[in-house]
This record gives C-alpha cells, structure tokens and sequence, in this order.
C-alpha cells in the first residue's frame, strides 16, 4: 500500500485535510529475529557495523538479485507458513557487507493485491533463515470473493469524501481497485478508490479511500501526495550537473542518474514543464525574484537533488531513490504563491511553490531533501501515509533532510536540527519544525501518547524527530554550528547521544531492513534496536543509547 506523494507540511487553517480520524497503523510484528550479528565483535561493535552495513549494488547486480529472489517465491512463501492462495511478489532486495540478504515482498491474495501484507525475509550468509518481518500477523482467509455489495459502495464513498474535501464528483474518479485490506483488523475484501482533485492549498489530492466490498463501510483512509556553477537563494554559489545539446546548455545532471530540472512557469497541471536551458551555463542570480521564468529557485532544486543523491550513494551506497541508478526530477514555480513542496510517487518527482508572493521558493536543502527521501521511503519500509506510521514517514524525510544539510557542509546553509528554516514559512524567520523539542512549532509532540496517531502526520513526526535528535546529540542544553539546543526528556533522565553519523545509519538500516507498512512507534522501537544490534552489538553502547532515546520520548 505504498503511498504517492506527500507535502512538506500541513496548515493549521487545514484541518479538513488533517486524517484525524484515520485508523491508527498497526504495529510491526517480527518472528525469530537474531539479537546480534554472528559476527566477532570488538567492544565498540565496529566489526558489526561493517558486516551489517548494506553493500552499494550495481543496477545489474540488484536486478540479479531481484530475479533471484522472484525464482524462488513459491518455495519462500511455503517456508514462512503462507496459504496455498497467496503469492510473493518481489520488491526489493538489500544485501549487507556480510553476505546476509533482506528481502522485501508485496503479497496476493487470489490474484488480489493484499494492502497491509507486505513483509521482509531475513537470510543469513550461508541461506539459513533469519526470520521474518511482517506488516501483519492476521492470517489471510477470505472466503467470499464475490459479495453483494459492490463496488458501487466505493464510488459512493469515495464521491463523499471528494465532496466534503470541497471538491466535486468528477474529483472521484478513478475506478475502484478490489484489494484485500489486512492492515487494521481482520483481513477483509475491500475497494480502493483515489479521489483526485486539488487540495485547500492547491496541492494534488491523491486520496486513497479503502471500502469493505461486502458492507461498504470505510476501512481507512490516507493521503498519496506526500508534502517535503549557479547561485541559488539559500545554497549559495555551487557548482551544478549540466548537459550541453547542441548550443545550449540544459540543466540535466546526467551524472546523477539524468536528474533534470523543469519550469511549471505557475501552472499546476500534471505535465513536467519545460526543462531549463541556459546560453552559457551560468545559473540564477542568487535572489529572489517573482518571475516564473526565474533560474534561482532552479538552483537550488537542482543542488538539492544532487547533494541528497551523493549523500545516500556515499553514506550508504544507495544509487538512487530506487536504487537503480535512475534518477528523480524536479518541478520548480508550481502554482501562484503556493507555500508547499511535495513528493509524488505518479510522476516520480519533486515539486516546488514560490511561497507567498512568489518570492520565497520552497527549494532549500533541507526541503529537497525531505521530498526526496519521501521517495525512498516508499520505495523500501512503504510507511502509510496516516496515523502512526504516517508520523514515522514524515519524520524520516526530516531525519534525512537534517543529515543532508550537515553532509553538504555548506557555508551558506550550514547544518542544523531545524526544519524549513530558510524558507520562512512562518514569516517571522521561525522554522517550520524543532527537532531538539518538536512542541516548539506550537502543533508538534514531543513524546508519544495513545492518541498521536489521530493527529496531522507533520505533527505526530515529532516523537522520532525528538528521539533522533537525542539519539545523535543526547538531552540539555547545548549549541552546534552557532544554534542553540535545549532538549528535554519525558522521564527526566539524561541521554547521552552516540553522533548524528551513528544515529543516521541506525534509522536507514532500521527503514530499509525492519519496518514496513503498518510500523508504528512501538513497531520503530522494535526495528531501531534489531538495526543497532546488527550494526554494533547487542551489548554495545549505541543499542543502549537507541533504547534509552526512545524511553525519553515515552516509546518503550
């Protein structure tokens, strides 16, 4: 059930558009995971940390792989105990240093897909099963496939849905999927309709509907948009991938898997726009103009592309955001004043808004990196876009927007726990979010409570924000790159933090190997200690530190 696209935050005016009565995700369930690597380890687990560490796979490599695994998926299905009506489908494949293989299935059911039914199958090096990763323990037994209610019952949900986001009839219309819903309750024949549209704010309304086909009753809901040499306005003067054709320049990186950069020149419909092309290969002005033909905020989508695409190649050897070596795009001048950027899954690219007046794009890194790494998201643990794992998808695209604004170590945007602080969404030069005390926005939490998961997701992200923050810098005052911290804990206790490099890999290692789609926060708790396990030890300092940063936010 791998969401579409995401905006990088919600207004407060939207509270129409806030899931706040979407159905909490459910939580992530392993069975007969090891507690440690099999291999030595030293007292600081850095023989670990090498074993554990995924290896950067070549295209055709990984496709090897991918065919490996889909040869063998009869037989994987009957060795994890799945029903002689179920299939696997191959989605991925991540192998570690050590030999050891991760791979992540979709399931069907009847030829159905099963929403909800995605897990990750743990082998170690020599082919010994290592257990599995499950978004759902329910077994899948779906009797009647052809009930009275049809999925008639879905077009008129999903029209009641378009109608009461503001948006008419016709908004409702794509055809309605039959799925099997096995992420909340018991597994169910169902209907998943898309209600397209616009949102309040102008963003693309991607929102999924999921219909029980035998009472036609709602089951769930989520939203698929997920909202995320030149001189750019916050970047600076960089150097950029460019491409020459002909005469002209065009700004194609083809260096970064053919990352190219296009003009929406105001408009919001769904083509790419036109790709920026330039005389003599010299970009922007580095200030902020209202002009839809303006190369600054090109810029810096385009810096912000290829610094998160370096970031995952050299920290983690992911080539890509689907690891195939292929790369994204970038729109830029989306809309009239429209203050958001977003992800999208269906074109597969990063969309930006000029902000108000048409004079502050919302192209900075820390942004680009956020949209981006929405894509990777969707593309390994597929968190759903609402409740609980809704909040731990958008606190990913901030832990890794963070972690690339450090990486590019640049002079003109310096590295910081604060999200969207360029952009000034706010107005007053405030950030758009605190990772260090996430309840700063006025809107966010910082620890968990049973009811986060009926919240805004940009909202109740900021548990994990508040928790990776401790994790890499530990609790109290403190100040880093000239900004000052402050950062509390729900018990009083005192955490002290293990590095941002440290905490960075733990939470990749933990998305890409340990959650999936219905991982919630007890479900992250779980994969972030089986990642530091892997990674350092079971024993080791950093597993300590990863337990105690999550008992400082009320996870535990």
């Amino acid at each position: 059930m791998t969401p579409t696209s995401r905006p990088l935050y919600a207004r407060h005016k939207r509270t129409t558009l806030a899931l706040a009565t979407a159905v909490a995700a459910g939580a992530l369930l392993t069975t007969g995971l090891t507690t440690g690597s099999a291999t030595a380890q030293d007292s600081s687990g850095s023989t670990a940390a090498r074993a554990a560490t995924p290896l950067a796979l070549s295209p055709a490599t990984r496709t090897a792989l991918i065919r490996q695994a889909d040869a063998a998926t009869e037989r994987t299905a009957d060795e994890i105990g799945l029903g002689a009506k179920e299939q696997l489908v191959v989605r991925d494949v991540v192998k570690d240093a050590d030999g050891s293989l991760h791979t992540r299935y979709e399931r069907t059911y009847s030829g159905l897909p099963v929403l909800g039914g995605d897990l990750v199958v743990h082998e170690s090096p020599t082919g010994k099963s290592e257990g599995v990763t499950r978004a759902t323990k329910a077994k899948i037994a779906v009797s009647d496939l052809t009930p009275d209610v049809t999925k008639s019952a879905a077009e008129t949900q999903a029209v009641k849905r378009a109608k009461a986001l503001g948006g008419t009839e016709s908004d409702a219309s794509r055809a309605p999927r039959k799925v099997i819903w096995a992420a909340t309750g018991k597994p169910a024949l169902a209907y998943e309709t898309v209600v397209g549209g616009l949102q309040e704010d102008g963003t693309p309304n991607e929102l999924h509907v999921i219909t029980d086909a035998a009472t036609g009753k709602k089951l769930y809901e989520y939203q698929g948009i997920e909202t995320g040499t030149g001189k750019g306005l916050y970047s600076g003067t960089v150097t950029l991938g460019t491409s020459l054709s002909g005469s002209t320049y065009q700004l194609n990186d083809t260096t970064r898997g053919g990352h190219k950069t296009y003009n929406k020149a105001r408009s919001t419909s769904g083509s790419a726009g036109t790709l920026f092309t330039d005389a003599d290969d010299t970009w922007g002005t580095g200030t902020a103009s209202s002009s839809s033909a303006d190369q600054t905020a090109a810029v810096d989508a385009a810096y912000g592309a290829q610094v998160t695409w370096d970031y995952y190649k050299n920290t983690f050897g992911r080539n890509g955001i689907k690891n195939d070596g292929k790369a994204a795009y970038s729109r830029v001048h989306y809309g009239n004043a429209y203050v958001n950027a977003f992800w999208s899954d269906s074109c597969f690219c990063m969309t930006y808004g000029d902000g108000e007046g048409n004079t502050n794009p919302l192209t900075s890194l820390d942004v680009a990196a956020h949209e981006m790494t929405h894509g990777v998201t969707s593309n390994t643990a597929g968190l759903n876009y609402s409740g609980e794992s809704g909040g731990l998808n958008e606190a990913t695209s901030d832990i890794f927007g963070a972690a690339v604004e450090f990486f590019a170590n640049n002079a003109s945007d310096p590295g910081d726990y604060l999200i969207g602080e360029k952009i000034d969404i706010n107005g007053d030069g405030t950030p758009l979010r605190y990772m260090d005390k996430p309840s700063k926005d006025g809107a966010s939490k910082d620890y968990w409570s049973s009811s986060l998961g009926s919240l805004d997701v940009h909202y109740s992200s900021g548990p994990a924000n508040h928790f990776f923050y401790l994790l890499s810098e530990g609790s109290g005052a403190k100040t880093v790159n000239g900004v000052s911290y402050n950062s509390p804990t729900y018990n009083g206790s005192t955490v002290t933090g293990i590095g941002r490099t440290k905490a960075a890999a733990i939470w990749y290692k933990a998305l890409t190997t340990y959650m999936t789609s219905t991982t919630d926060y007890k479900g992250a708790r779980t994969a972030t200690l089986n990642a530091a396990s892997a990674l350092y030890g079971a024993s080791s300092t950093e597993y300590k530190a990863v337990a105690a940063a999550w008992t400082a936010v009320n996870v535990g």
